[in-house]
């Protein structure tokens, strides 16, 4: 083990993860952390053994504290995975733009020709219900919402304002999160913004984002 934080990004539908390559420039560069990226299935695999993966993947890691991001379904990947195998390494957790509590954008794919097989094994447990714990995590989670209504997901269903074009920011609040901000940020283009990256790296850093006052 080495006392290096490493930041492990995990990805949402239909990604893979080398979107974050702007994020994970920042993270590094700006505020010096070890970045790695996780790359999992996220049309043809449950989430639970996407969970099951990056449960092996952060054991492979040699640090002491492994912080994890998730975008999107990335981020109930990673809520799944706390939630099925809670013996990790320390470390906190940011969200961006992940519907914890369910999307309203996927209910309404699912309504279309062919909608359900598009969104593939990731809505049983997820996208459609949101994520259903069965206990609370001791550590500390910060939720990231984007309110820059642009997107396709406004197109399939009714999404509640304010939201980012996928995700409505009150599908994003997570009760056992330690803080939450809403950023006018799109669900696609906040991991490319650099406001996001600083208040990611703010959280890992100090365990709550900066709000303005």
């Amino acid at each position: 083990m080495t006392d290096e934080a490493t930041v492990v990004l995990v990805h949402g539908l239909w990604m893979t993860g080398f979107e974050f390559l702007l994020l994970r420039r920042r993270l590094e560069g700006r505020h010096g952390f070890v970045t790695r990226r996780f790359n999992y299935q996220s049309v043809r695999r449950e989430i639970s053994h996407n969970a099951a993966r990056l449960n092996q993947f952060v054991a492979s890691i040699e640090s002491s504290v492994v912080h994890l991001v998730g975008h999107s379904l990335g981020g109930l990947v990673v809520l799944q995975m706390l939630e099925e195998h809670p013996q990790q390494p320390p470390g906190r957790v940011v969200l961006l733009g992940s519907p914890v509590k369910g999307s309203a954008a996927a209910r309404g794919v699912t309504n279309l020709p062919l909608g359900r097989i598009f969104l593939g094994r990731s809505q049983a447990a997820g996208l459609l219900s949101g994520f259903r714990s069965q206990g609370t995590s001791d550590r500390d989670i910060g939720v990231i919402a984007g309110q820059l209504p642009v997107g396709l997901g406004r197109l399939v269903g009714e999404v509640p304002l304010p939201h980012d074009g996928t995700v409505s920011v009150e599908e994003t609040l997570w009760p056992g999160a330690t803080d939450h901000v809403a950023l006018t940020v799109s669900h696609t283009t906040m991991i490319f913004s650099r406001q996001v990256a600083d208040q990611v790296a703010a959280f890992l850093e100090q365990g709550k984002f900066v709000h303005e006052r």
